[in-house]
């Protein structure tokens, strides 16, 4: 289990401090959506990988109306992804989603913790077969039962399930001001998610700490979770 009460000593320091959070980034994206076991890992991993500018996770790809997490119907537990086609390709996501499932990838699971891939136009559909393919090769005998369908409505999650790692550290979650609408669409506050849990590793926080607007109290309280977490698992 990943500590959230870790470095009482910054605690204090790390709220009201006059600073710039990058929540809003305005470069143009593409939307990508993963169902790959529980939402809350892979909102870190995806949250801290370069290219990527905002996520959140939600319910998608079934028929039932208005789902909850306690009444999910036919829906599945996913992520959506903004991410800078620029930076990272879709195959790059791809990569990711193959290799970091929590369970149910050649396991079949319950439709709320399913593999699923549900693409946003003809090329990812088209990218996304292919991925699966390639991976099959890999993984045979083994049978890959990921299921690839068109994306529908995406239902988010309640406040609670948003950037969940990120929120169990309250002293820093109230810095940035994160607000609930922030829980949904604030840059810093994906990154953060996963930088805490120790995804993307040192160096590649310390490349781009200053660019988040963070106090240098803040930058060093994530620097002392991401050495102590990097390497670990991120799962739920």
């Amino acid at each position: 289990m990943v500590a959230t009460e870790h470095a009482h000593d910054q605690a204090g320091r790390l709220e009201n401090i006059p600073q710039h959070p990058l929540h809003q980034i305005d470069t143009p994206f593409e939307k990508a959506t993963f169902g790959m076991g529980c939402f809350w890992g892979c909102d870190s991993l995806f949250g801290a990988t370069k290219g990527v500018l905002r996520t959140r996770v939600g319910y998608a790809g079934g028929s039932t109306e208005s789902p909850a997490y306690k009444k999910m119907g036919d829906h599945t537990e996913v992520i959506e992804i903004d991410y800078d086609p620029q930076t990272i390709s879709y195959n790059d996501l791809l990569d990711l989603f193959w290799n970091n499932h929590e369970y149910g990838l050649t396991t079949r699971m319950k439709r709320q913790y399913m593999s699923l891939i549900l693409y946003h136009n003809e090329q990812q559909r088209q990218i996304a077969e292919a991925s699966r393919a390639e991976e099959q090769v890999k993984r045979a005998p083994e049978q890959i039962i990921t299921e690839i369908a068109p994306a529908g409505p995406f239902y988010p999650a309640e406040n609670y399930h948003q950037k969940y790692r990120l929120q169990g550290h309250t002293d820093l979650a109230k810095g940035i001001g994160l607000t609930p609408d922030l829980l949904h669409t604030s840059h810093v506050a994906a990154r953060l998610n996963g930088y805490l849990i120790g995804v993307s590793g040192l160096k590649q926080f310390e490349d781009e700490a200053d660019l988040l607007g963070l106090s240098k109290d803040q930058v060093q309280y994530v620097r002392e979770y991401v050495i102590q977490n990097e390497g670990g698992g991120i799962f739920c």
